[in-house]
């Protein structure tokens, strides 16, 4: 977990049972879920294996591990997941340039909440070379700390990511939101206690008490966030 802003700035929402703001990455922030996929792909043909396109709403969300391992198993293919996660991560930062394309409304959403001072982390499944590549699209100010997917015993969908990074802003994790694109990661975020907004990237996220699902982050601002805590969730889309 890598922390970037003094602990002092996790209570200055005051009057806001808004505690901080947890934000996925792959698929959330940025757009990056087709360049995973593309990565997988790539690696896989020359491995000698064709990906079947209906596998895609299997892998995505990660973490790696389970990815990675259902792919072996899938095909069959003669890799070790120590070696598959070495290849997939290679061939995913040579597909990425210095300026990522972000999810409509990110850049506006980001902007804001540091304007607020909300507290804010990224929390992702990805590991931490990956993480800091991307930050570099994202701006690192934006985050006052990141955990990574290799950084944490368990990754998601369980709560640990969460809770931990809950845990180092000061913050109460039923009084966070977070907002995934991903069954998994909004799994993780639902277990560790977290109101959860969902904005559905490659595959769709089912409908479920307490759960706020929004078509994009443009749906998304501080005052739809405070009302989280205040009002439960929103009407899903």
């Amino acid at each position: 977990m890598t922390s970037t802003v003094p602990a002092s700035l996790t209570r200055t929402a005051e009057g806001s049972a808004l505690h901080a703001v947890l934000l996925d990455m792959d698929g959330t922030l940025v757009d990056t879920e087709g360049f995973w996929w593309e990565a997988e792909v790539e690696v896989f043909k020359a491995l000698g294996h064709v990906l079947d396109e209906t596998w895609r709403e299997v892998v995505v969300g990660g973490p790696m591990t389970r990815s990675a391992s259902f792919l072996i198993e899938a095909t069959g293919a003669a890799i070790t997941l120590a070696e598959l996660t070495v290849l997939l991560n290679d061939t995913f930062e040579d597909r990425i340039g210095q300026d990522l394309p972000l999810m409509p409304g990110a850049n506006r959403l980001l902007t804001e909440l540091a304007a607020h001072k909300v507290p804010t982390a990224l929390v992702s499944a990805s590991h931490r070379r990956i993480i800091d590549r991307v930050l570099a699209s994202l701006g690192p100010e934006n985050f006052a700390l990141t955990v990574a997917g290799d950084e944490v015993p368990r990754t998601k969908p369980h709560p640990d990511p969460y809770l931990l990074a809950a845990r180092g802003l000061g913050a109460d994790p039923t009084r966070c939101a977070v907002i995934e694109d991903t069954a998994t990661g909004v799994a993780a975020a639902e277990a560790a206690g977290c109101r959860v907004v969902a904005v559905p990237s490659v595959a769709p996220i089912a409908p479920a008490a307490g759960r706020t699902i929004v078509g994009s982050l443009e749906e998304v601002d501080l005052v739809f966030l405070r009302g989280l805590m205040t009002h439960g969730h929103w009407t899903a889309y």
